[in-house]
């Protein structure tokens, strides 16, 4: 009889051994997990970086954000915009069939290449693919050989585009980011770079998130390594030099929310992928994204003077969406100021006056409002009416 009672000892002791092993063992680290204490500053083990806000199109952090660094392969941002500039414009087509020649072939030791051969046809499509997803160079050699002729003529079209893209900090000389004193850019930069290819060529983003191309039997893999462990990252761009370490620009959408994180400078590949998680994820933990107006929304109603109506509905032209601190949302206060008095006629979309926004009681922004329709000027007999009225409120 005593069997049995010793057995069932056994087991109830093998089960709290087995419950108390179960919780200490570490759980899975979760990409998308919190790894921060909420509101404390943020630090991370780079030389630069910065996150934007691309829904808002905020600078949220950064340290160091304008400080020059050689680009090394994130020039390939620039190179592929351009790509995508010109199909766009019909200059070049993705079925076009390329001849790169035997220079634009070469790559130096060590850099990313497709394996093209010199005076072997390519097509366009496989150099997008090529330059995007396997960030070869000597795709990017190819490419600005069939839109600009010579590589020389392309970085020339390349700092033309900095400077509409207004790009301050920014200077190309190659369309592969091979080493050169002349050439550098800064995480603000990049940052810009990467918000204008989404913007412009939002179609293209699913090419920066494969993972792998195949081309010629070789498969050729993203070195953006985030594409594995995070699913809401879809670019954009990695790079490493002996100057500069290793770097990324990463963009990721959480609930139509996008951020791009830009980590300049980390000592291996491991810290540039885990600071570019941390950066993103800090992002979205200890910011709050709000959609205060719609492009054009009556904000409110103005006198106006000698029109055909006697308010003017003001707005602004691009809306307000904007991404605050968690917690600070009451903090945000507004205050329209207008150029009074105001007389028509007035045009739609004319300024009137400015909505002041100050956080915390300090200054914070200003925008222009503008005047949501147009108002006509009344007759003659009525505007004199109006004048000696506004004699009388001066």
């Amino acid at each position: 009889m005593k069997k049995p009672h010793f057995f069932l000892l056994f087991l109830l002791l093998f089960l709290l051994l087995s419950a108390t092993a179960f919780a200490k063992s570490p759980a899975s680290p979760d990409p998308t997990g919190p790894d921060h204490i909420p509101g404390q500053p943020l630090k991370l083990a780079a030389k630069s970086w910065l996150l934007y806000d691309n829904t808002s199109h905020q600078v949220l952090l950064e340290e160091n954000g304008n400080q020059r660094i050689e680009p090394a392969s994130m020039t390939k941002l620039m190179t592929a915009y351009l790509a995508l500039a010109a199909i766009r414009e019909h200059r070049i087509s993705p079925d076009d069939r390329i001849t790169p020649s035997a220079q634009a072939a070469h790559t130096e030791h060590g850099e990313p290449r497709m394996f093209l051969s010199g005076n072997k046809p390519v097509t366009v499509d496989e150099l997008l693919n090529g330059l995007i997803v396997a960030s070869a160079s000597d795709a990017a050699h190819a490419l600005a050989e069939a839109i600009a002729g010579n590589e020389t003529a392309f970085a020339e079209q390349m700092n033309k585009q900095a400077r509409q893209l207004q790009l301050a900090d920014t200077h190309f000389v190659n369309a592969s980011g091979q080493a050169d004193p002349m050439q550098y850019s800064s995480a603000h930069d990049l940052a810009l770079l990467t918000a204008a290819l989404i913007r412009d060529f939002p179609e293209s983003l699913p090419r920066f998130a494969r993972r792998d191309i195949e081309y010629k039997g070789i498969k050729l893999y993203n070195r953006n390594r985030l594409l594995w462990s995070d699913s809401n990252v879809d670019g954009m761009m990695s790079s490493h030099s002996d100057d500069s370490g290793y770097s990324m620009v990463a963009s990721t959408s959480r609930n139509n929310h996008r951020l791009i994180a830009v980590v300049l400078g980390a000592a291996n590949d491991n810290l540039r992928n885990s600071e570019s998680q941390r950066l993103m994820n800090y992002g979205y933990q200890d910011f709050e994204l709000f959609n205060f107006y719609k492009p054009s929304e009556t904000i409110s109603r103005v006198r106006i003077w000698k029109g055909t109506e006697s308010e003017v509905k003001i707005g602004l032209r691009e809306g307000l969406t904007l991404t605050l601190p968690q917690g600070q949302r009451e903090l945000l206060k507004a205050s329209i100021e207008t150029q009074q008095p105001l007389v028509a006629p007035i045009s739609e979309g004319q300024q009137l006056g400015l909505l002041k926004l100050t956080l915390d009681g300090k200054p914070y922004m200003e925008l222009p409002l503008v005047a949501v329709e147009p108002i006509a000027l009344v007759n003659i007999f009525s505007r004199g009416i109006q004048s000696i009225r506004m004699m009388f409120i001066r």
